[in-house]
């Protein structure tokens, strides 16, 4: 798959609704998924499988040095993840319901030297970004939660994050802001 180097994963950002935290780990695999750059992963012919081809996405998603690469399938920061081991990324696409499926009824045009994985989450298909909102992290207490029939909420986007100069989201710790020495001013 060849694609723009110069398209930015930040288009896909606006795809998404407001009430989904940039941060949360199926915002990050929403942006991945629908990034044409990025080749280690990427929708199945009928948008409703994630396809990945574990050895590109453990060199160019998972591996320490992406963050410094200059290369166009270099991750923005807030898309990188807290992991560089595969396994724990699968436990992380578990943890939020996604399902291995089997290999043989998805593409099949793939050869066998390169390892694909295929995850369907019936919450998480190609052109239904408003699907993403109702993921849960299914930890023990959220899965008694919702055997109960009580609603799990996502922790929303933090009210708390701010844009850097370059655009480029950044947190701002609490009573941290730039802006709080002209409010104290002000305030005298």
């Amino acid at each position: 798959m060849t694609a723009d180097p110069d398209q930015s994963m930040d288009a896909w950002d606006s795809s998404l609704p407001d009430s989904i935290n940039p941060n949360n780990f199926p915002a990050k695999l929403w942006r991945l998924v629908n990034n044409p750059v990025n080749e280690a992963i990427r929708w199945d012919r009928e948008g409703i499988v994630i396809v990945i081809d574990q050895h590109l996405f453990e060199e160019q998603i998972l591996s320490p040095s992406n963050s410094s690469s200059s290369s166009s399938t270099a991750l923005d920061n807030k898309d990188a993840f807290k992991t560089t081991n595969f396994s724990s990324f699968v436990r992380q696409l578990n943890l939020y319901g996604f399902k291995k499926t089997d290999a043989n009824v998805r593409d099949c045009c793939h050869t066998d030297q390169v390892q694909f994985h295929y995850f369907y989450n019936p919450n998480f298909k190609r052109n239904h970004p408003e699907l993403v909102a109702s993921l849960r992290r299914l930890t023990v207490l959220n899965k008694a939660k919702i055997k109960a029939g009580l609603d799990v909420k996502n922790r929303g986007p933090s009210r708390y994050l701010r844009y850097n100069d370059d655009g480029r989201d950044k947190d701002v710790k609490r009573g941290m802001c730039h802006c709080m020495a002209v409010c104290g001013e002000i305030a005298q």
